[in-house]
C-alpha cells in the first residue's frame, strides 16, 4: 500500500515527540520522501492547473507544525533567507529546487551581512532535505516545480530573516 498523507503527518508527530530536532528532522525528511513518491499523493496535490501558490495540507494542532503544498514558477530565484528559530523541511514532486545554503563570514556585530554559498544542490522529485532554526538558505526554480514544505511552526508569526540585495543587510520579514 502506498504512503499517505495521513500516515505521514501521525509519523511526523511520532518522531518529532520521541527525538531531539536534530536526529528528528532528517527522519521527518526520509518519510517525506516516501510520501512525495507516490503517485496518488502528487495527483491529488497537484495538477497542471494548479495556480501559483502556497495551499495548507495539514496543521498538526499539537505540535503546532504545518505541511504546505507549493506550485513554484519557473524561472524565480529566491533571496537568502532562514526561518528564524522554526525549522523547515522541503521537498520535490515534480522538477527540481535549486538550494543554497550560506554561511555569513563577517562579524555579527557588523550591519552589513557578508554570506558566502558553503552548499550548493538540487532537489529532485522524492529528494528532501530539512533546514533546523536560523540556516540560510535561497531557493531556484528554472521550471515550474511542485513543492511540499514542512514547517515547525506558522512562519508568517515569527521573526524571519531576508538578505536585502542593495544592502546587504538582514531584514526582519
Amino acid at each position: 500500500m502506498a504512503y499517505t498523507l495521513s500516515q505521514f503527518c501521525k509519523d511526523a508527530n511520532a518522531i518529532l515527540k520521541s527525538h531531539p530536532q536534530a536526529q528528528a528532522l532528517p527522519k521527518v525528511a526520509e518519510r517525506l520522501g516516501e510520501l512525495l513518491v507516490n503517485p496518488q499523493f502528487v495527483a491529488e496535490t497537484f495538477n497542471d492547473d494548479t495556480p501559483a501558490g502556497r495551499r495548507e495540507l495539514f496543521h498538526d494542532p499539537e505540535l503546532d507544525f504545518y505541511v504546505l503544498a507549493h506550485v513554484q514558477e519557473g524561472g524565480k530565484t529566491g533571496k537568502p533567507h532562514s526561518h528564524g528559530t522554526s525549522w523547515a523541511i522541503y521537498g520535490n514532486a515534480k522538477n527540481l529546487t535549486e538550494m543554497t545554503e550560506y554561511r555569513r563570514v563577517n562579524p555579527e556585530t557588523e550591519e552589513n551581512v557578508v554570506l558566502e554559498p558553503s552548499s550548493k544542490y538540487a532537489l529532485r522529485p522524492g529528494e528532501t532535505r530539512s533546514y533546523g532554526p536560523n540556516v540560510i538558505h535561497s531557493t531556484a526554480h528554472p521550471q515550474k516545480a511542485w513543492v511540499i514544505r514542512v514547517t515547525g511552526t506558522d512562519l508568517d508569526k515569527l521573526p524571519r530573516f531576508h538578505l536585502r540585495k542593495q544592502d546587504r543587510v538582514l531584514e526582519k520579514a
